[in-house]
């Protein structure tokens, strides 16, 4: 039965509108983080220094969201009807399209999107005062893209390959179509119009699920070690809601993807089962984003009047914002903070977790 227009050009047109949505937060986080980025450098704020650390690599994860959801909008079957914005090309660079796609979102915008969450949680565990420094951004985007080429050189691999691993002229193995196919061919409207809709291969995402498993499993226990550093009870519920958005969002986006060879690319329900692909790593990117930037950014800009208040209000100002400063340890500090802790340092640092988390020495 060809694909009606009425359900597809519904889950299109939803799909624009979060996109918007997760490019306009994406956007506001940007400045914001640019915003206290200058109060930190200009506005004489050297106390909040250790919090801006690492904000390249915080824009950097953000971006990666950005390049996905674009992605997402180009694989739309909304765009190939008749008169639409890729229904001027021809059925070859359609197909080049969706190949495009799988090795962009799946080989790369994915996994290092991942990649930069976990960077953004794990380094300052092992970072003493002041190691977040433009050093630190450079090294970590270079490990980022340097971890993610295996995963890009193995999906531009099934695309590339696709003929010899399906029973192609030469091929070295035999695999149904739909472990390999990343699009497929299809009459749309009831009008004879062939178009080249995007699917999902099934050994791409099999690829994916293997790399999603082995961060989840890394973010099970870097979580354990987050969660004895986590200062109240605030810090707390946001380390357990991104373990649970990862966790969550991340398995079921797979599972999905697996489920979507299942039908046919013209049948309404591979469009409810993409968008719905598509709407688990939504929800995640926007958690993360408000976890992982925005919240961060706006506790320090609440911490920016700590020099200039008393004590007592400093304890306050800290609790509420999810912050902690580990001032010398003297018995004074240490009641204020209600924290006895013989090894920690005597010079004064901040320690960020982009969730203000307490690190070791």
């Amino acid at each position: 039965m060809p694909l009606t227009k009425l359900v597809p050009d519904a889950f299109g047109v939803v799909t624009i509108c979060l996109v918007l949505l997760l490019i306009l937060l994406g956007l506001l986080c940007i400045v914001y983080s640019f915003y206290f980025q200058s109060h930190v450098r200009k506005q004489g704020f050297l106390h909040l220094g250790y919090f801006s650390g690492p904000w390249i690599i915080r824009i950097t994860f953000i971006l990666f969201a950005i390049w996905w959801s674009i992605g997402e909008i180009l694989r739309l079957s909304l765009f190939r009807r008749h008169r639409r914005l890729l229904s001027g090309l021809d059925l070859r660079w359609q197909e080049n399209v969706c190949k495009w796609y799988i090795v962009s979102n799946l080989g790369f915008a994915e996994p290092c999107l991942l990649l930069t969450l976990m960077f953004l949680l794990r380094a300052p565990l092992k970072m003493e005062s002041g190691a977040l420094s433009g050093k630190w951004n450079r090294n970590t985007a270079c490990y980022i893209v340097l971890y993610c080429l295996p995963m890009f050189a193995l999906q531009l691999a099934v695309v590339l390959f696709e003929p010899r691993l399906n029973g192609g002229s030469g091929s070295y193995v035999k695999l149904p179509h739909n472990f390999t196919r990343t699009y497929s061919r299809v009459i749309i409207d009831h009008e004879d119009e062939v178009v080249a809709l995007c699917t999902y291969p099934l050994l791409s995402t099999v690829i994916l699920g293997v790399f999603a498993a082995v961060l989840t499993a890394y973010l099970f226990c870097l979580g354990r070690q987050i969660l004895k550093l986590v200062i109240n009870k605030r810090l707390q519920k946001r380390v357990y809601t991104l373990i649970f958005s990862v966790s969550c969002f991340l398995p079921l986006r797979i599972i999905i993807l697996c489920l979507s060879v299942l039908t046919k690319a013209d049948k309404i329900v591979f469009e409810a089962l993409s968008f719905l692909a598509f709407f688990s790593l939504f929800c995640l990117s926007v958690v993360s984003i408000c976890l992982l930037v925005y919240f961060p950014v706006s506790d320090s800009m609440a911490l920016r009047g700590l020099r200039d208040v008393d004590e007592d209000d400093r304890t306050v100002t800290e609790e509420r914002s999810g912050a902690l400063l580990l001032g010398p340890q003297t018995d004074d500090s240490l009641s204020l903070r209600g924290r006895r802790d013989s090894r920690s340092s005597s010079q004064e640092r901040y320690v960020e977790l982009s969730l203000f988390l307490e690190a070791e020495n």
